[in-house]
């Protein structure tokens, strides 16, 4: 049995969490398209080209440690505008996709670029302001030194810059169910993700 679901939404707005509770809901197998973007990012940081860094990316590169800083975010943020990066990914992405039992993927072109026959779609968003109090809580707890302001303006440099590329820009697909987490707990939010995978399954 097939069954592929497409998560697209910017930074922070909680795709993460509801795509991993969704693939346990489900029992389905999950991808964090995001991690290969910034993969790709943390090699660029040390020099490596991003094609090259796309072309030759590896399993072990998606499990180092140091995906989440800031820094990778931003370098991350950077290679994914780049149309022969982008392109060197497609086909890991949709492999994963097409795997049996199942599959689960997040990022943000998802359901309009990689997987755009999806058998059902999320957008999931949240108010800048919303998501980089969200980000700016994770980073101090993770003891990064930042401010409220600072992370305001990454989300929204983020923000623009993924929605503005020319290659895949983050948008939602004409078909995808719309969920606002700005006001809702997590719990309410997976409910109402897993509701509209039903809804569409059905």
């Amino acid at each position: 049995m097939r069954f592929t679901i497409a998560i697209d939404g910017p930074a922070a707005a909680g795709k993460g969490t509801i795509s991993k509770a969704i693939a346990a809901h489900f029992g389905f197998a999950h991808l964090d398209t995001g991690l290969l973007y910034r993969a790709v990012g943390a090699r660029t940081l040390d020099g490596t080209d991003p094609i090259d860094a796309a072309k030759a990316l590896t399993a072990e590169d998606l499990a180092a440690e140091n995906l989440r800083t800031p820094e990778v975010a931003q370098a991350a943020s950077r290679v994914a505008v780049i149309a022969e990066v982008r392109a060197a990914l497609i086909d890991f992405q949709r492999a994963f996709a097409g795997r049996a039992g199942g599959a689960v993927l997040d990022g943000r072109d998802i359901g309009t670029v990689i997987c755009p026959e999806a058998d059902a779609k999320l957008y999931v968003t949240a108010s800048a302001e919303v998501r980089a109090e969200r980000r700016y809580l994770e980073l101090v707890g993770k003891g990064h030194e930042t401010t409220r302001d600072a992370v305001l303006a990454d989300v929204k440099e983020r923000d623009a810059r993924d929605a503005e590329r020319a290659e895949a820009p983050m948008k939602p697909a004409e078909d995808a169910v719309l969920i606002d987490t700005s006001d809702l707990a997590i719990e309410a939010a997976v409910q109402a993700a897993i509701d509209a995978v039903k809804a569409q399954r059905s």
